[in-house]
Formats: structure tokens, C-alpha cells, sequence
């Protein structure tokens, strides 16, 4: 814009835009990029939006379809979340829709009938309505005032969650070119961003890339052993009666653990695509409902997710790809409050993905793709530096040199180890069977012939008479497989076939010949179990410890009130049949007990209290207050000062105690 005349234009839409803000989200200021964004969208210009799950996408769309005349069109992928998204909007005021195939034919019309009268500010559409003529001839008889693509990722076709619907979505710009367009998404490396653009047609938008780093996820990955009953000791510890979700790779593994966690006293449902359509929306609806639901899913659970209390994503299996691990790992946390990424890796999570990636359907280019995402997800594993760091860096961004000190590698940095020697005798191993042998074996009978087992595995194939049985009893079996898992990591050993075989690659003679060392990582003796380093109790109750991260920072005499406030909220919600979150977040109920309001006027003041929301709850929300005394003293340190509401293994023993290379080399080189 230029001249006055656009310093005019643009200071009425920075005007109204946070007008809008405060009046019906109840923030007084933007967050990061958001104001910029949505400057851009209601002047008419089309963005491409990356930010992390949590930053505030949702307002980049919403505010201008209430400050632009018209209805903002929403693309959602997920059917199965509308209600709650509608129902969440309804509370602030907002007049939201939707149409999808769980509608009867008068629900339709009545949907459609509203949207034609102008009196929707948002109408949410599944992509795949988007391919009937009849919906787009709808569209064409509105007013459009903006069209957003959530989850704009799912229009890769090398990601994690492609959706074939979301290419047909260039028509939108096609068939209303002076509609301006908004594509968001959380979860986007250089080339899916490109791709987001080419596929969508959106080559003149302005592009906007929030910092993806989220500080108060913690970010931890534990040698794998028992991964239950670690997972149980994890949710005991650290989040007793917090909800959160568990990733596992496969449907049995789902069941199972539910199942486990169940019969443990932890509250837990299965979810993934073998379930009939019933029993997933009903496990869904309890996790957005309850508090303290423990959801254990496949992948297939998570996507447009907005409950913001999730304490915690853990993964009993490696994921597919940083991407994917971002995007699940940011489902927790999305209240800004203290959250945790917990991960059980070893060296079967390995084996299993290469042999995934070999049997799997596509291409040889497809193999090659799906290799590189998951020596990328291997190499954040196995990292020696800061978790945190690696992430950002993937994704393109600038880490904190001096590390994010909320990870496990900053909490307790792991050593390494010269592995050169150790790497040695596992890739001989492999030689031996192959060269004088002709056979191949998995990382079970390699452990078995470096420790010397004569296992009846061992014996009958007479692997008892190989130079390198018994070369390796200096380090354990839990050792050897950690040795293994590295080398397969750092691409020195591959996986064959499909029973996982060991076979050499062209990085193994570099080793073999002492030309490339092997340094390895140690792996702590204790993983890290709580942000201070040290171990949390385990002695509290499940209603004890209830909320505990949401009141963490609260002072001990203000608990009363927010734990109060928080069963007011679970009343109403029950009553009016929604998801908690959509009365109050957390957040706003720690703020309202850390200010403690007098009226309806000061309570006005609290972040995330809109007008809609004020002349709903204001009265309600005094009376519990009013109802607990008066306010507790309070130093003035205990009370923080208000900016802004804005919106929302076994050790390896050290280098020096293994036995030494002496010339000449012994016969297992």
C-alpha cells in the first residue's frame, strides 16, 4: 500500500483486528507473527503459514473472516472434530457452522440456509466436499470472506498425513481468485513448504515462518527395555491423572498397552483404525471431555486435536519421520504450560523401520525418501547435542548455541566412547558368517557368538568355531545391542530381508580397515525423570496429584482456588455436553486464582475471557471465588506481574579398559 490513503486502510484493520481480539477472544495483544498474518489476509493477500501446533494458527484465519465481510471458509481435514471446533466458537459468540457427512438432510439445509442469509462468520468443510458440484455451486451464491486450509501438510505427497483431496484445492483460488487464501499448517520442512505452495497454486503468497521451537515441551528419549512397564513408571512419577497420549506402531500394540495401563490403575482407551466408527468417536469424545484420559492410538488419532491441556505424548515405537514426531510431540502442551515428549527407542525400532521401508509399497525414489526421514529421526535419537537444537535445525531454524536446557541431552549430557574397536568385532562377525559361511543372521545370534553363548542356535550351526566367538564378554548383551543399533543408525550395518538380517554397507570396510573411528554414545544410567534433573515421587495419589503441571506455578495458598475453579468448569462443561477447555483453559483459570477479580470488570481483564464468555461465566466464576473467602495473602513475589494477555541402560565401560589393538591384528579383523 501507498500513500495516506493505505497508511489509513491498514491502521482501520489493525484497529479492528484487535478490537476483534479483545472483544471476543478477550486477548489484548497478538502473539508472534499473528498480527502480521492477519494484516495480510484482511487486506486481501494470500499466506502460507507455518507455526507450531499451539502458537495461535487458528486466529490467523479466524479474526478476518470476523473483520472481513462474508464467511470464512474453513478446510478441515478431520470430520470427527467440527462439533468441538463449532461448539468452541459458539462459546465466544461466534456464529460457526458446519456441513459434513454426519448431518442429516435438514441439518444441511438449515447449515446452508444460514450461510446464504449471511449469518455464519465461519463455515467448516471437510476437502472432500469440495469435489461435489453441488457445494461449490453453495459457495458461489455467498459471500466468501476468506477460504483457510488447515493442516496444509496433508497436501504433500511425501508426508505423514497426505490427503489425495487436498490436491484438488487450487480451484478455490481458480474459482474465487479475489478470495484470499490462507494455508496453515504446524509441521513443514523447506521442501514440503514448496510443495504446499506448487500444489495449492499459491505462487504470489506472502510467507510467514514462525520460530518452531516449543520451550516448555520437554523432549526425552530412554533406552528401551521394558517399554510398558517404563511408560507405567513414567505416567506414575511424572503424570498421575494428567491426560495424554501414547503412540504405538501397530493396532495389537494399541490394545495391549491399554489394556496394561488399564489393569494398573491408569485410565486408558484404545484408539486406531480397526475399531469401528462408534467406539473411535467415543474414545475421542472422552479424551477432549475428561480429565486425566489417557489415549493409546496408532497415528491415525491426533490430527486437529485442540484440547490444550495434554500433558504429555509418548511413543513406545519410533516414529516414520521427524516431521511426524514434531507434529505428535506438539499435541502436548498447547496451553503453554509444562508438557512432556517422552520416547522408549532400541534397537528393534531400528531393524523393524528399515524393513518396513524395504517391504513397503512405491517406488525405488519413495524408498529413498522414506530412508532419508528416518536417518534423520535416527540421527535426533542418538544425538549427543541439544534434542531441542536438532529439531530446530531440521526444520531450518536457528538453534540456541548454548543449548535449550529443557531436554534430556541438556538435563544430563550423555558421554561418548570410542566405539571403533567394539564396531570392529560386530561388522567381523558379520564377515565370518558371511564369507566363510554364507549365511546371514539378525542382531540376536551376532550378541550370542560375541558373548560367547552356546545357545542352541549357536550349536547347531556350529558358530561356536568361528575366530570371533567370545571376542565381545568385555561389554553385556544390553551393550552389544546398544553397539549394534548405533551402527545401523550411523548407516555402518543394514538390514536385509525379511527377517531383519545384518549385512555389511560401504562404510564397513572404512571401519574394518581403521580408516573412519566409531565414537558412540553412553547411555545415562537413570533417564532424567522430572525438569529439575532429579526424580520425581512417586508416593502421590492419582487425585493429589490431579492438574499437577496446571498449578505448578501457582503458590501453595492459591491451589485451593484453581483446583475450585476447575470443578466449577467440569460442572459446565457436563451441563452443556462440551469439552472443558471450551468454558476456560487452564491458563485463564491459574490467572483468575493468581489475580483473584473482585468484579466483573477486573475478571474482564483476565486473558481469554471475551465478552460472550464474561456475560456467561462472570457471575458464576465470582461466586466460587466468593465462596472460598477472601483472597490469600500474597508476597510480591509470589504473585507475577501481568503483561498483555496475548494469544495462545547399562554404562560402557571407559575407552581405557577395553583391551587394546596390538599388531598383528587378531584373525576376527
Amino acid at each position: 500500500m501507498g500513500g495516506t490513503g493505505g497508511i489509513a486502510e491498514m491502521s482501520v484493520t489493525q484497529s479492528e483486528a484487535l478490537a476483534t481480539l479483545h472483544r471476543v477472544f478477550g486477548y489484548e495483544a497478538f502473539r508472534g507473527e499473528q498480527e502480521a498474518v492477519i494484516e495480510h489476509v484482511v487486506a486481501g493477500g494470500d499466506s502460507v503459514v507455518l507455526m507450531p501446533t499451539g502458537a495461535g494458527k487458528s486466529l490467523c484465519y479466524q479474526v478476518p473472516a470476523l473483520v472481513r465481510p462474508g464467511t470464512g471458509v474453513v478446510v478441515s481435514p478431520l470430520i470427527a472434530l467440527m462439533q468441538d471446533q463449532v461448539d468452541a466458537l459458539r462459546a465466544l459468540g461466534v456464529r460457526a457452522g458446519f456441513m459434513n457427512s454426519t448431518q442429516d438432510f435438514d441439518e444441511r439445509r438449515l447449515v446452508e440456509a444460514e450461510f446464504l442469509a449471511g449469518e455464519l462468520d465461519l463455515l467448516y468443510l471437510a476437502p472432500e466436499r469440495l469435489r461435489l458440484e453441488n457445494t461449490l455451486d453453495l459457495l458461489s451464491r455467498g459471500k466468501i470472506s476468506v477460504f483457510a486450509i488447515d493442516e496444509a501438510h496433508c497436501v504433500s505427497q511425501w508426508g505423514h498425513d497426505f490427503r489425495p483431496d487436498y490436491l484438488t484445492l487450487s480451484l478455490l483460488g481458480e474459482r474465487w481468485p479475489d478470495v484470499p487464501r490462507i494455508a496453515l499448517t504446524a509441521t513443514a520442512t523447506h521442501a514440503t513448504h514448496q510443495e504446499i505452495t506448487e500444489r495449492l497454486n499459491m505462487p504470489t503468497a506472502r510467507h510467514f515462518v514462525a520460530s518452531f521451537d516449543r520451550p516448555n515441551i520437554q523432549y526425552r528419549v530412554v533406552p528401551k527395555a521394558d517399554p510398558k512397564k517404563q511408560l507405567l513408571s513414567f505416567l506414575r512419577e511424572e503424570h498421575a491423572g494428567d491426560a495424554g497420549i501414547v503412540y504405538c506402531l501397530s493396532r495389537n500394540s494399541v490394545e495391549k498397552t491399554a489394556e496394561f495401563l488399564s489393569r494398573n490403575g491408569v485410565e486408558a482407551v484404545p484408539y486406531h483404525a480397526g475399531l469401528d466408527a462408534g467406539t473411535r468417536a467415543a474414545h475421542q469424545s472422552r479424551f477432549l471431555r475428561e480429565d486425566g484420559l489417557v489415549v493409546v492410538a496408532t497415528i491415525a488419532f491426533g490430527m486437529g486435536i485442540d484440547k490444550p491441556d495434554v500433558r504429555f505424548v509418548a511413543h513406545l515405537d519410533l516414529p516414520k519421520s521427524v516431521e511426524g514426531y514434531y507434529q505428535e510431540t506438539g499435541r502436548a502442551g498447547r496451553d503453554g504450560l509444562p508438557s512432556t515428549a517422552w520416547m522408549a527407542y532400541g534397537l528393534n525400532d531400528v531393524i523393524q523401520q528399515r524393513k518396513l521401508i524395504q517391504s513397503g509399497e512405491g517406488d525405488e525414489a519413495f524408498r529413498r525418501r522414506a530412508q532419508a526421514h528416518l536417518d534423520s529421526m535416527l540421527a535426533l535419537c542418538e544425538t549427543v547435542q541439544c534434542r531441542r537444537g536438532q529439531l530446530l535445525a531440521y526444520f531450518g531454524q536457528d538453534p540456541d548455541p548454548a543449548g535449550c536446557g529443557n531436554c534430556d541431552t541438556c538435563l544430563t549430557p550423555p558421554e561418548t566412547w570410542d566405539g571403533t574397536v567394539a564396531a570392529q568385532k560386530v561388522l567381523s562377525t558379520v564377515v565370518r558368517l558371511q564369507r566363510e559361511r554364507g549365511q546371514k543372521f539378525g542382531a540376536v545370534q551376532i550378541v550370542d557368538i560375541l558373548l560367547g553363548k552356546r545357545t542352541g542356535k549357536v550349536i547347531q550351526f556350529d558358530h561356536d568355531q568361528l575366530s570371533v566367538f567370545g571376542i565381545g564378554e568385555e561389554l553385556a548383551e544390553a551393550e552389544w545391542r546398544g553397539v549394534i543399533r548405533q551402527l545401523l543408525a550411523q548407516g555402518l550395518l543394514a538390514v536385509e530381508g525379511e527377517y531383519g538380517t545384518l549385512v555389511l554397507t560401504e562404510g564397513s570396510g572404512t571401519v574394518l580397515r581403521r580408516e573412519q573411528e566409531v565414537p558412540l554414545r553412553k547411555e545415562p544410567k537413570k533417564p532424567v525423570t522430572s525438569r529439575s534433573g532429579s526424580s520425581a515421587s512417586s508416593g502421590s495419589g492419582r487425585g493429589e496429584r490431579k492438574g499437577r503441571a496446571a498449578a505448578a506455578e501457582l503458590p501453595e495458598t492459591l491451589l485451593p482456588a484453581f483446583e475450585a475453579l476447575r470443578a466449577w468448569r467440569a460442572d459446565q462443561a457436563r451441563e452443556q455436553g462440551v469439552p472443558a477447555y471450551v468454558i476456560f483453559h487452564d491458563a485463564t483459570l491459574r490467572e483468575i486464582a493468581t489475580v483473584w477479580p473482585a468484579s466483573v470488570a477486573e475478571l474482564g481483564g483476565i486473558g481469554g475471557v471475551g465478552e460472550k464468555k464474561l456475560a456467561t461465566y462472570g457471575e458464576g466464576v465470582l461466586e466460587v471465588l466468593a465462596s472460598l473467602g477472601g483472597q490469600p495473602g500474597s508476597t510480591p513475589d509470589q504473585v507475577p506481574d501481568r503483561a498483555p494477555a496475548q494469544a495462545p541402560g547399562p554404562q560402557m565401560g571407559e575407552p581405557d579398559d577395553w583391551p587394546e589393538m596390538t599388531e598383528p591384528e587378531p584373525d576376527w579383523i
